[in-house]
């Protein structure tokens, strides 16, 4: 994956209700509020140490299911098929369009595009 912090909030995504109330809490503010561990112990009254053990666990817990299930992995695979189907669909729309305009290819290109923004999602 691209970066940590890339592959940290993928796996937020993924797994993150898995986590304690605590967990999410703490690893959201450090990788999605960008705030340091410092501050967060300040917040929650507890020491820099701490968090740190709580958001390290957090990692573990939510690396080990994805080493397990591999769905970020797979997620991350499907993408340029999805892209490239896409991009397809706006072509027949294009060629349609340019010398056909069949309201049908329109339709289906649109239903295309439609089911792929859905499994994007």
């Amino acid at each position: 994956m691209k970066n940590q912090t890339y592959r940290m909030t993928m796996l937020f995504d993924f797994y993150g209700e898995l986590l304690t109330d605590r967990q999410k809490e703490f690893f959201d503010l450090y990788y999605n509020e960008d705030l340091s561990l410092a501050e967060i112990a300040e917040n929650a009254g507890i020491s820099r140490q701490g968090v740190r053990d709580v958001i390290v666990r957090a990692e573990a817990a939510m690396q080990e299911v994805e080493d397990k299930t591999g769905i970020i992995k797979r997620f991350e695979a499907q993408r340029p098929h999805l892209e490239a189907a896409a991009d397809a669909a706006a072509e027949i729309k294009t060629i349609n369009y340019r010398r056909y305009e069949d309201p049908r290819l329109t339709e289906l290109a649109d239903l295309i595009i439609g089911e792929i923004t859905a499994l994007k999602e």
